[in-house]
């Protein structure tokens, strides 16, 4: 499993077509994504978007969708891209974007059996 951490609205506005990443692929020519173990290390680039926020949970078994694992930033760590866009049949939960106070990102209960990397 994979996530994607989107905007609710958009969530809302797309859930219902088939398939999702148009305007990421336009702009980044990939969708970018989080394993559950690094999502700690992506979220600070959220903490200050206002909008209410979801992850989509995401099956690579079911994405048709080409996912290639890349250290685009050499971090010494490899992050999914999805180099097409997400069918939305592949998209197994979606979960609110829980944070603090301070806006650090809170792991979902459903996650927290996988620990951080």
């Amino acid at each position: 499993m994979i996530l994607h951490c989107t905007k609710r609205e958009t969530w809302e506005r797309v859930r219902r077509e088939r398939y999702f990443g148009e305007k990421s692929i336009e702009v980044e020519g990939f969708i970018h994504c989080s394993s559950v173990e690094y999502m700690w290390r992506v979220a600070p680039s959220f903490e200050d978007v206002e909008d209410e926020l979801v992850l989509l949970c995401i099956d690579t078994d079911k994405l048709e969708a080409e996912v290639r694992w890349e250290d685009g930033d050499n971090s010494g760590r490899n992050y999914p891209h999805v180099y097409g866009l997400i069918n939305l049949d592949a998209v197994t939960a979606v979960l609110p974007y829980l944070k603090n106070k301070d806006g650090t990102w809170i792991k979902n209960d459903e996650l927290s059996s996988i620990p951080n990397k």
